[in-house]
């Protein structure tokens, strides 16, 4: 059921006259609602202005640009890194630099619209995309192989442990990752999957995400060698797009504190709700990431009778299955997880 509403839900939502608990979204730092972190962008806006239209390549250049990229290459453990005003813009961005004939692109399953040219560009196993790669490979006139893929594509595929990727040969490929459920949220302080990927040891590796879900604003990111991001900043595309609000940037160069006491809110939500689910629950949960997916419209409508919305609807289309997950935060209070879980055990223990 489509519910509108007027102002951005946090660990509650209010639909008509009624409120709820939200489980749902992709605020998974509970940034958007949090009043220091607010006051900090609202100083920020004051310096920096509310939006700067500017290519990165004119003659007049914000340092903070550089500032914010050299902290986020620093924290996720790339050479480094360019800013962009989106995370769909940054997808598209990569996307089309490989679209030249010295690269062959090919989809990992679930793969994320931003990272596709048009649709149903996906794979549909791991299996088949591995069967592509190797036919392609044995023609002496293959150039690079460039597979795209999400990084967290909530089937267990991909995070924590990448057995997908791993039957793939890596070293041939060069591999390109969204990361916008990651980036702010899992690996070291929130440094997200990149050295993960560095691990299993592919030709290359890229990673692209927004920035507007573990850091609750609008902007995105690639990550890289510095060959290559260099190559890629020095584009029509890139310089032709207008650059991230530098508030933002500026906003996560000054909230460090702030972020690292939210991730650890946010894991003892997590350790909490996974010590206390029933044994016959059938959620897909990934370790240190708090989106726990299922598919039972049921339990959805069981949870919503109870005053508790989670995400749920076709995504990326209409015509694409019912996307449904609880999504912790570190909005959440403890009482908040506490009702959560005593439905959870209730409905479980009515199915025995």
């Amino acid at each position: 059921m489509i519910h509108y509403i007027d102002e951005f839900p946090g660990r509650k939502i209010k639909i008509g006259d009624q409120n709820y608990l939200y489980f749902g979204g992709t605020s998974y730092l509970g940034l958007q609602t949090d009043k220091k972190f607010q006051r900090i962008l609202i100083d920020n806006i004051r310096k920096y202005g509310t939006n700067y239209g500017a290519s990165r390549i004119s003659n007049i250049r914000l340092s903070v640009y550089e500032k914010a990229e050299k902290y986020l290459a620093k924290l996720v453990g790339s050479e480094a890194c360019s800013t962009l005003s989106s995370g769909y813009l940054a997808g598209q961005f990569v996307r089309q630099y490989f679209n030249l004939n010295a690269y062959k692109t090919f989809y990992a399953p679930n793969s994320h619209p931003a990272l596709q040219l048009s649709e149903n560009e996906n794979n549909s196993t791991y299996e088949d995309l591995k069967r592509e790669l190797d036919v392609y490979l044995r023609q002496t006139s293959a150039v690079t192989p460039v597979v795209f893929l999400d990084s967290i594509d909530f089937t267990g595929n991909s995070y924590p442990h990448f057995n997908g990727l791993r039957k793939l040969p890596l070293d041939k490929i060069i591999v390109v990752a969204d990361d916008s459920h990651g980036i702010g949220v899992v690996g070291d302080n929130g440094g997200g999957v990149f050295k993960k990927l560095l691990a299993l040891e592919a030709k290359e590796i890229v990673v692209c995400c927004s920035l507007g879900k573990g850091y609750g604003l609008q902007a995105g990111a690639v990550f890289g060698t510095r060959k290559r991001i260099q190559s890629m900043t020095e584009t029509a595309f890139y310089g032709g797009a207008s650059p991230a609000t530098p508030a933002n940037l500026a906003t996560i160069l000054d909230s460090g504190e702030i972020l690292a006491k939210k991730r650890k809110i946010l894991n003892k939500r997590m350790l909490q709700f996974r010590k206390q689910l029933p044994e016959n629950h059938n959620f897909s949960i990934m370790d240190g990431h708090p989106a726990i997916t299922f598919e039972n419209k049921k339990f959805t409508d069981y949870l919503e009778k109870n005053k508790i919305i989670v995400t749920n609807f076709p995504y990326p289309n209409e015509d694409s299955s019912t996307m449904s997950r609880i999504v912790l935060s570190s909005s959440h209070k403890k009482k908040d997880l506490s009702k959560l879980i005593h439905l959870i055990k209730k409905y479980y223990s009515d199915q025995i």
